[in-house]
């Protein structure tokens, strides 16, 4: 059912023609009744651009990338490698005609990606992809999943790039579906972030290491859990109990894994190998190595994720788990933009993760 002017104007206990003044912006009015207009237009996903139901239903030539950190390498290679398969690197349309590809930064925040998701919406988006893990906080989940369901309804196409497939617990009261389900979203990329992770954990144990401390992404991301995941199943296998306080969270930047190596070695003097949630954290693992007089990998075996350039301009080069991004970032783009059906049972395709030993690892380091 389409949201009104009156349905925003009856939410905010004001007039219509309040409303509107709000929204065109062209009369005076007072701030506490502004907040309370624009708090009544969130609240309803009222569309702007068109009171009428044909319009409202309509979409444009837009294509939102939502990312939560551009100056990520990780989102960065995703998002540029979609936007060049849905404009090309020229400029010249190649996918459904001419579209304007948007890159959103939510810089993490639940609360942004939420309202880039709403400004999608009211400019009508004729496709919007989701980068990176999604956060686990049930509230927060159910609405995105009701914004998706909203979007979808509208006609836009909605794919999930590097993020769990959305289900209808996320959202009992819109009944938001995974794909095959008549739901709202149009594909799934998902990365195969345990499997990725598990293999990363079996090779240093492979080489000998009991004693491996891992640096985390921030513990609200389903990345960070799948890959912590996939780090304590091949220790399970081996024989081995994990030990939580060998583990550290923090952001997926250089800081993080810079500040974590201390306080792994003051927990564990012991300890032979760290494994990262992604490259960045590692290169800081290493660079703290370096700084306490620790050879990697003869004193310290250090492995990444997702196999970012600079995994190999590092010396020595990274050992890591390569993820395909920008085949994958291209591949979400033709999803977002064309009828081309997403090949994977449920409109869910798995993204391999495929182990790569390079020479930052090595036979674990006798201790003592």
């Amino acid at each position: 059912m389409t949201v009104t002017l009156a349905d925003v104007a009856d939410r905010a206990q004001v007039s219509p023609a309040t409303v509107s003044r709000v929204l065109n912006g062209n009369y005076p009015v007072a701030e506490a009744t502004r907040a309370r207009v624009l708090r009544a237009v969130a609240d309803l996903d009222y569309v702007v651009n068109g009171p009428a139901s044909a319009l409202a239903a309509a979409t444009s030539d837009l294509v939102g990338i939502l990312v939560n950190d551009i100056a990520d390498p990780f989102f960065g290679i995703l998002a540029g490698a979609a936007q060049s398969r849905i404009s090309g690197p020229d400029g010249t349309a190649r996918t459904g005609g001419e579209k304007l590809a948007v890159v959103c930064n939510t810089g993490g925040s639940p609360e942004r990606e939420l309202t880039y998701l709403t400004l999608l919406q009211r400019q009508r988006a004729a496709a919007v992809i989701l980068t990176g893990g999604a956060i686990e906080d049930p509230e927060h989940s159910a609405a995105v999943a009701a914004k998706l369901a909203r979007l979808a309804a509208a006609g836009t196409r909605i794919v999930l790039c590097g993020r769990p497939a959305l289900h209808a617990a996320d959202a009992p009261e819109t009944g938001a579906l995974p794909a095959s389900e008549g739901g709202t979203v149009t594909a799934t990329l998902s990365f195969d972030n345990r499997a990725g992770a598990r293999r990363l954990t079996e090779h240093l144990l492979a080489l000998g290491h009991t004693r491996i401390g891992y640096v985390a992404g921030p513990a609200e991301r389903t990345t960070t859990r799948h890959r912590l995941e996939g780090h304590r199943d091949a220790l399970r296998e081996a024989g081995l109990a994990y030990d939580p306080t060998l583990t550290f969270h923090g952001p997926y930047d250089r800081t993080s894994g810079h500040a974590a190596l201390p306080q792994l070695l003051a927990k564990a003097p012991d300890l032979t190998a760290v494994v990262a949630a992604n490259d960045t954290i590692a290169l800081g693992v290493c660079a703290a190595a370096r700084t306490r007089g620790l050879r990697v990998p003869e004193d310290l075996s250090v492995a990444g994720f997702d196999d970012l350039p600079s995994a190999t301009d590092t010396v020595p080069a990274l050992t890591t788990v390569r993820l395909p991004l920008h085949e994958a970032g291209a591949r979400a783009g033709l999803l977002a933009t064309t009828a081309t059906p997403p090949t994977g049972p449920g409109g869910v395709e798995t993204v391999p993760a495929e182990l790569v030993v390079r020479g930052s690892t090595g036979v674990a380091a006798r201790k003592g």
